[in-house]
């Protein structure tokens, strides 16, 4: 009988990609989310029924446990990007606390938990801190673990640099904030699902930074994707309080939210670039020396795909 793995966010970005893995690999998979598919186009089902949909109950901890119950694997890419309603970092942090003891009451052994780069309980970002406090909950589990800690993944489906690309293909100008020099060490989303597979199947407990071979700063990462995509764009630099402005005044006319102000700090603060050796060996600029025909063709609204319309659909997971 084959192995059971549970996996928050089975249809979302990077989950998918782990699932299909999970899947190749022989696998039962069961997903917990708030997300099933529906026929939105924003939420396409690339499962079929091969996986096994609960939904979190993190309100209801004896109906989470029984939906862990007969795994040995949990897979956690639960989190929140940003505040919305009822929903924060602290309702995040609690909920997965609650997954963490429902895993572990239901007699799961081991968890791979998909965190941040540079998480710590002394930040003044609530992002990070709740990622730090998290982190802390799966060591204290008494379970088997393996933290990944990445930075910004990339790939066909991703946010970050697709909406980069598109605004390069639109706008003549492109404000960066500040100096642009604070760096990125982006990883590949097939590379990411890749890693959280391989620790689902190792022994032992483990930290790693999950990033990719090339580092950018900032600014060369905006001039590397407008050469890929062939578009001549000026780059100025604007302090940090107006470029937010800008963001929010073009969330505003895009109907998303384009970069939040713990996102412009963390990535301002070289959070998005730990030393080290590469986990991932996708390059980005390989990848966009490949797709840099497609990219940003169409704008990636993180509202769209994670808050569309739907019955009894609310979003609660990131990756």
């Amino acid at each position: 009988m084959s192995a059971t793995v549970v996996i928050t966010g089975a249809f979302s970005y990077t989950g998918k990609y782990a699932t299909r893995l999970l899947l190749g690999r022989g696998y039962e998979v069961r997903t917990l989310t708030n997300h099933p598919p529906t026929n939105h186009p924003e939420r396409p089902n690339p499962l079929g029924d091969r996986v096994q949909v609960s939904p979190y109950n993190f309100d209801r901890p004896d109906e989470l446990r029984r939906s862990l119950e007969g795994a040995s694997i949990l897979i956690n890419t639960y989190w929140v990007r940003f505040p919305r309603g009822e929903l924060n970092f602290e309702t995040a942090v609690r909920n997965t606390r609650t997954l963490i003891s429902a895993a572990k009451d239901a007699g799961v052994r081991r968890i791979v938990h998909v965190s941040i780069a540079n998480p710590s309980l002394e930040s003044p970002l609530g992002y990070y801190k709740g990622k730090a406090e998290v982190e802390q909950a799966v060591m204290a589990s008494g379970l088997a673990y393996a933290i990944l800690r990445p930075t910004v993944i990339f790939g066909a489906e991703d946010i970050l640099i697709n909406n980069i690309a598109w605004f390069v293909r639109h706008l003549p100008v492109f404000g960066i904030p500040g100096d642009g020099r604070y760096a990125i060490r982006p990883i590949y989303v097939e590379d990411m699902a890749q890693l959280l597979v391989d620790a689902a199947e190792q022994q032992g407990s483990s930290v790693i930074d999950a990033v990719g071979p090339e580092t950018f700063s900032f600014e060369e990462l905006v001039r590397l994707i407008a050469a890929r995509v062939q578009r001549s764009v000026r780059v100025i630099h604007l302090p940090t309080a107006l470029a937010y402005v800008s963001t929010l005044v073009t969330g505003w006319i895009v109907g998303d939210v384009v970069l939040t102000w713990e996102e412009y700090k963390g990535l301002m603060s070289n959070l998005l670039a730990p030393e080290g050796s590469s986990a991932g060996h996708t390059r980005l600029s390989q990848w966009l020396a490949e797709n840099g025909e497609r990219v940003g063709r169409e704008y990636a609204s993180e509202v769209a795909r994670h808050f569309a319309e739907s019955p009894g659909l609310v979003e609660t997971a990131r990756t």
